[in-house]
């Protein structure tokens, strides 16, 4: 009988060391080892799931999480793991984001289906109920590597390794609580993680801000007399739409001559039948001639051209808050607008102190009589309008795709080493 081979009896010994986790711990735990052995003996590459309730609507943490698989894509074997019906299509209009070759799963809600809930909000779930989110902790166990780019701390990770990505600790440790479960988790600005700390007790482990690619490629679109808003239209309002308006009637009102030739175009995107955006809209037909404009779930090439062509930006995420998830826990939108030389005035707190510097790049408020305020001062000085835009421009550099990317791919490199290595991995270790 020939000797076996150092592989085979490798193998060998990985089967009965299978068969022992097994008894031990379960099966999830021994196809978990089984999964690293076939990525540690280079039978296929490594496969990684990534997660998000909300993938079906246009969001600035949503395009976090599909940007870091663009930039994981030669890497993994992905799929995107989704609640609603969504396609490539999609990502592509809303994102510019080609992902052709990761597969979409979705896996629909029983919970959220029975009552036709678009948005799937973990926060409206009875502490009494079954946890609807457990078929997602279930799908985790498939892969190597699951990502969790939702905020929702309701689902449990069974992959070998885990990540959960933080845009901010919406609710606090409750029933269903699994957040100190993942293996690491990211967060996208430092005021995130300050409340990770507060709300969650953990010490996150890495900081990436989120990826911007608004700017211009020829920057050759002639500016207009436009003021930009861009964020989701929230259902609760607290993107602070409503407000903004109230402040640029009363500039209308007020100061006709100072304001004539602006216009006031707030962009973003909805979910169907949303009451909040009707009164938008009602608002906005019983003042006409005001020059408001309403642009709702814009192709990305099209919110690109506005980003160009207008002057200030407002962002008033946070007025008038209560709970400090109610502010910008970072400022996608606001980056974007600088990187296309637009002046920001935005609420002064959240993650936006982090991006705008007060009177250098343009100018943080706390009130619509402060926004009303720096609004005048700029728009009587074409001159600062120039200065504080091209400051803008250069501070929004720090927040590229291309940085973004670099730091995924360092981080994800190092936890597959660790993993092919065989190094346990324990939640927050």
């Amino acid at each position: 009988m020939p000797p076996m081979s150092k592989e085979n009896g490798s193998k060998k010994d990985l089967a009965g060391e299978i068969s022992a986790i097994s008894a031990q711990l379960g099966l999830q735990a021994a196809y978990n080892r089984l999964l690293r052995a076939e990525v540690a003996f280079k039978l296929r590459k490594p496969s990684l799931a990534i997660y998000d309730h909300a993938f079906h609507f246009i969001g600035g943490a949503q395009k976090y999480g599909l940007t870091l698989i663009a930039a994981l894509r030669d890497r993994f074997d992905i799929t995107i793991l989704a609640n609603k019906e969504v396609s490539h299509q999609d990502f592509l209009s809303w994102y510019n984001l080609d992902l052709a070759g990761c597969r979409v799963k979705v896996i629909k809600l029983p919970y959220f289906e029975e009552r036709r809930a678009f948005h799937l909000d973990p926060a409206l779930i009875p502490g009494e109920a079954e946890n609807p989110f457990h078929i997602i902790s279930k799908e985790s166990g498939r892969y190597d590597i699951f990502v969790n780019n939702s905020m929702n701390e309701m689902v449990y990770p069974l992959s070998n390794i885990s990540v959960l990505i933080c845009h901010f600790p919406e609710r606090r440790p409750r029933s269903y609580f699994y957040a100190d479960r993942y293996s690491y988790l990211i967060y996208n600005s430092r005021y995130t993680a300050l409340w990770v700390e507060k709300k969650w007790k953990i010490l996150p482990h890495q900081h990436i801000y989120p990826p911007v690619d608004m700017e211009a490629a020829d920057g050759g679109v002639p500016k207009r007399k436009a003021i930009l808003s861009v964020a989701r239209f929230e259902p609760e309002g607290t993107k602070r739409q409503l407000e903004m308006i109230e402040v640029f009637l009363r500039l209308n009102q007020k100061w006709p001559g100072l304001v004539k030739g602006w216009s006031f175009i707030l962009a973003g995107g909805s979910g169907p039948d949303n009451p909040y955006l009707a009164k938008l809209e009602k608002i906005i037909r019983g003042h006409p001639g005001q020059n408001i404009e309403l642009k709702v779930n814009l192709p990305v090439e099209e919110l690109k051209l506005l980003y160009q062509q207008s002057t200030l930006f407002w962002h008033l995420c946070g007025l008038d808050h209560e709970d400090p998830s109610e502010t910008e826990h970072f400022g996608m939108t606001t980056v974007e607008a600088m990187q296309n030389r637009l002046v920001p005035l935005v609420y002064d707190g959240g993650g936006l102190p982090e991006i705008v510097d007060h009177g250098m790049n343009g100018f943080r408020v706390s009130s619509k009589a402060e926004l009303l305020k720096y609004t005048m001062t700029l728009l009587g000085d074409q001159a600062l309008i120039e200065r504080l835009g091209a400051s803008a421009q250069k501070k929004a550099q720090i927040y590229t795709r291309a940085k973004f990317e670099a730091r995924v791919r360092d981080f994800f490199d190092d936890v597959l080493k660790t993993y092919v290595s065989g190094r346990e991995t324990r939640p927050f270790e």
